[in-house]
């Protein structure tokens, strides 16, 4: 069953020292608590009035060899590392602070930032964790051969398959994504570079702090690097730890599993971006102002994708309006077509309040599921308190249903819906639910 996860931050400020990948720089890296709804955020201590960047997929620049994001004239790079270990520890909102434009490298892996995270202490805060459920199946290809899919589950898995150049080191492993598993199955994983790449990179610029204790350097078919392979599979379970990394840009908790077959930093982003436009097209708010010109967040066909019901018993038409994670409005347009006319009355149409009850309900239900994450599952109607008729609904009128969860604990929700008609209230009630699997 679906459970109500909190956000996280952490309990108080830590700090490291090391030098960075690609620059060479000495850097200190401080993790900072931060207030709910923060999301994690870069702050720049080198550089005047300490601008901050927020980690999100709007604000990636370039990917090469690493993941890098920036805000006008002020960037971060290699930041991957740093946010798989917030990110898979389940810390939601943290301040990384660095006097440098990258964070240390350590020894190649996500571990010292694991560690730093158990030092500083992880606390749980007010508020629904942002979730996303894989609505339907994400698949991209790149011309690199880069395959990436990501489709619905009920828990954030990963599977990678890692392949080398001409073959070389195909590994796979596979993975549920959580805390735990994180910490002691992906975070060791260090990361890796073919022979081959290693010129081209220096030419660049790049790699001016790497050495042999901060990577793993593969020359044909012989591994070179100060300690053994921690896992046999270390490249595979590395590919993840990047993934993992690079989707935390999206800024929610995914309930989905993502299937990989050559990732790396540019198809990792672009999967990012497409889970956030698939969020966009179900969640971004649309002011009900622009209703009559046909604005929908969700449409009759999005609607029965989510909601088990069908005609002549869907009461809702379309959702106008999300607002934050708690606040839904739906719409629905009585006609004299409706089939309850027929009999509720004869000759003076009433539309029964009990509809208008379960028109709030659904839409409540739409919330509910939202906020729960994920498809395959049905909010139940359990009761209603306080429920109050205030004026008849006839035909030609436009119902606007707004509902507000108001508490959601385990597998039960409470909410407070209103049924609208040209700005006055003509129906209102609290509502119960409990959350089961289909």
């Amino acid at each position: 069953m679906s459970q109500f996860i909190a956000q996280q931050t952490l309990a108080k400020s830590a700090s490291l020292n090391g030098t960075a990948l690609h620059t060479g720089e000495k850097v200190t890296l401080t993790l900072h608590p931060a207030p709910p709804g923060t999301g994690r955020k870069f702050r720049r201590s080198d550089l005047p009035d300490e601008p901050t960047i927020e980690a999100k997929i709007e604000n990636v620049k370039t990917v090469e060899r690493a993941t890098t994001i920036a805000e006008g004239n002020v960037k971060v790079q290699t930041v991957e590392h740093v946010l798989a270990a917030l990110a898979g520890l389940g810390v939601d909102n943290a301040i990384i602070e660095m006097d440098a434009n990258e964070p240390p490298i350590g020894d190649g892996s996500a571990a010292p930032y694991v560690e730093l995270i158990k030092r500083a202490g992880i606390v749980a805060q007010e508020g629904q964790a942002p979730l996303f459920g894989v609505h339907e199946a994400v698949h991209l290809e790149t011309k690199t051969g880069s395959l990436m899919t990501v489709v619905p589950d009920e828990k954030f898995r990963i599977s990678c398959t890692q392949q080398g150049p001409d073959g070389r080191f195909t590994q796979f492993y596979s993975t549920e994504i959580t805390p735990e598993t994180f910490e002691k199955e992906i975070a060791r994983a260090r990361t890796f570079v073919f022979y081959e790449d290693v010129k081209p990179l220096m030419d660049k610029g790049l790699i001016k702090g790497g050495s042999l204790e901060s990577a793993i350097v593969i020359r044909g078919d012989s591994v070179l690097s100060k300690e053994p392979l921690r896992f046999p599979d270390e490249f595979a379970r590395h590919k993840i730890l990047d993934i993992v990394g690079d989707l935390a840009l999206f800024g929610r908790r995914i309930k989905g599993h993502v299937i990989a077959v050559r990732p790396g930093h540019g198809p990792n982003t672009e999967l990012a971006r497409a889970m956030a436009k698939q969020f966009t097209k179900l969640m971004t708010l649309v002011p009900p102002s622009i209703v009559p010109k046909g604005g929908a967040v969700l449409d009759v066909n999005d609607l029965m994708r989510i909601l088990p019901h069908r005609y002549p018993f869907l009461m809702v038409d379309r959702v106008v309006a999300f607002e934050g994670d708690t606040k839904c409005t739906g719409i629905k347009s009585v006609t004299i077509n409706e089939p309850y006319f027929q009999g509720h009355f004869p000759g003076h149409p009433v539309m029964p309040g009990v509809l208008q009850l379960e028109a709030m309900a659904q839409v409540a239900s739409i919330v509910l599921l939202r906020m729960a994450g994920g498809a395959g599952q049905i909010g139940y109607f359990m009761s209603a308190d306080d429920v109050k008729f205030r004026k008849p609904v006839m035909p030609g009128d436009t119902l606007f249903i707004h509902v507000e969860m108001l508490k959601f604990r385990g597998r039960i929700a409470k909410a407070l819906g209103r049924c609208v008609v040209n700005d006055e209230v003509v129906s209102e009630a609290h509502m119960m639910f409990g959350l089961i699997e289909t």
